[in-house]
């Protein structure tokens, strides 16, 4: 290296410090993380997140209502001269369910009939019925129900996870997403931010029906002239460069993040191919989770893979069930009894085989096991077809799992299923039950960012009790 002020001994001895400073830093990350307590005891170790992309209907599938029954066909009017609006349509007329209900368990929850699987299991779940949300458009509502803002840019869920408390192994990401092979969510990736977090706290994006599920894993079968020796000198130059140029800029966690994630992929080549492969599963557990059925063949991959990760050491799973765009997901505009039902078939068999894969292992003891949207539908129909448009005013999310009281119900909306009324709940105090679980205070989880000490609360959320055992 020629270079005015910097001689070949100090370039060694740059090299040196630098790589020693970041394997330094890790450990001290790694002890400091041990040395401070939390504050609760944590009950959950690993968060699976089943995510409904779209807004799905609550009015169709867990908040059953009489009054839509008995005024079906009637005009929306709440009383008290409200006024009743509708995000992209004119409000139609009160719409009952297309499905039969009934109720299940022996705590008697109502579920309809498009989710006859996840019913037989509704007394191990606790559900939030009257969640509500800022906003009735997909982008905003989506990062608030990830990331706990309106806006993008803030750190996601499972970034905030990986950030407080890292992974449970060595060899695989803390937080891990597997989108649906139709395509990304609303938002895109930004769905699986980072934010100012550092940037290895990111998502790690599982492609799980692609050739390559990770891509770039391993090199191209056409480059024939990458051979093992070769990686290894390139890999070694490769850190020595890296580790001068961190040394430079101490206060930029680009570079680290960026050797990290590289350091992780290194450790994934060995522990991918095992993790990714479900030839070793048996054919009675693939058939469980609806492997052998075409149209429930992606979700069920999905969630079985994210039962082999929690099992590996992943701390924060993420499934989503639908892609951005007007079809194909739980965005249900036009026909409630077509377009509903698709979607729930996809879903409701590996939903609930992953519920009771879980449990049969003895992981939903210390797993936490969330199923949410970013928001719900209107109990009236979108202009004159069969569809719902969008309804921030409340939605339905359910937990199970490692601190969960099973069978019990917090909330309620009004006798239509247009607004929460009764044990309100926010995507803030959503997340804030989330770490409460993992052990961790939510008012006390912060990252200082331009000025301001932000966390995935924001300075909002209080802890749902009503749903912890």
């Amino acid at each position: 290296m020629n270079h005015p002020a910097f001689s070949r001994r100090d370039f060694l001895g740059t090299i040196g410090t630098g790589l020693g400073g970041i394997a330094i830093a890790s450990l001290m990350q790694r002890e400091a993380r041990a040395a401070v307590p939390p504050p609760s005891v944590p009950k959950a170790k690993r968060v699976i997140q089943l995510f409904m992309n779209g807004g799905a209907s609550q009015c169709d599938l867990f908040d059953h209502k009489p009054q839509l029954i008995a005024r079906h066909g009637q005009k929306f009017d709440p009383g008290a001269g409200q006024r009743v609006e509708a995000t992209v349509s004119v409000p139609g007329m009160l719409m009952k369910s297309p499905f039969e209900w009934a109720r299940h368990g022996q705590c008697g929850r109502w579920v309809s009939s498009v989710l006859p699987n996840l019913a037989r299991h509704v007394d191990d779940m606790a559900f939030l019925m009257a969640m509500q949300s800022a906003s009735n458009v997909h982008g905003p509502a989506s990062y608030l129900q990830t990331s706990g803002f309106l806006l993008p840019g803030f750190p996601c869920a499972g970034a905030w996870v990986s950030h407080a408390l890292g992974s449970l192994a060595d060899n695989v990401p803390a937080f891990v997403v597997l989108p649906d092979v139709r395509g990304l969510p609303y938002n895109g990736r930004s769905a699986f931010t980072s934010g100012f977090l550092p940037a290895n706290h990111q998502g790690t994006v599982i492609r799980a029906s692609a050739p390559q599920p990770v891509t770039h894993l391993q090199p191209p079968p056409d480059a024939k002239r990458i051979t093992p020796a070769s990686r290894g000198e390139g890999l070694a130059l490769l850190r020595d460069l890296n580790a001068a140029h961190a040394a430079e800029r101490p206060d930029d966690s680009r570079l680290t993040a960026r050797i990290e994630s590289y350091e992780l992929a290194a450790r994934l080549q060995l522990s991918a191919p095992e993790l990714l492969d479900l030839a070793g599963e048996t054919d009675a557990t693939q058939k469980l989770y609806g492997i052998d059925r075409a149209e429930t063949a992606d979700f069920g991959r999905r969630c079985l893979l994210a039962r082999r990760m929690v099992e590996r050491g992943v701390r924060f799973v993420q499934v989503w069930s639908g892609h951005g765009g007007g079809g194909d997901n739980w965005d249900n505009h036009g026909d409630i009894p077509r377009e509903l039902s698709a979607a729930a078939r996809k879903m409701d068999q590996p939903a609930a085989a992953l519920l009771m894969d879980l449990k049969a292992r003895g992981l939903l003891e210390d797993t936490l096991l969330v199923w949410t949207t970013e928001f719900g539908r209107m109990p009236f129909t979108q202009g004159n077809t069969l569809g719902r448009d969008h309804n921030g005013g409340t939605f339905v999310s359910w937990f199970a799992g490692a601190g969960v009281r099973p069978g019990v119900a917090v909330g309620q909306s009004d006798e239509w299923s247009w607004k929460a009324v009764e044990g309100v709940a926010t995507s803030h105090d959503f997340h804030a039950t989330i770490l409460h679980l993992l052990g961790i205070n939510h008012e006390k989880l912060t990252f200082y960012h331009n000025g301001v000490n932000r966390r995935l609360t924001d300075v909002h959320g209080e802890v749902i009790h009503g749903i912890l055992a």
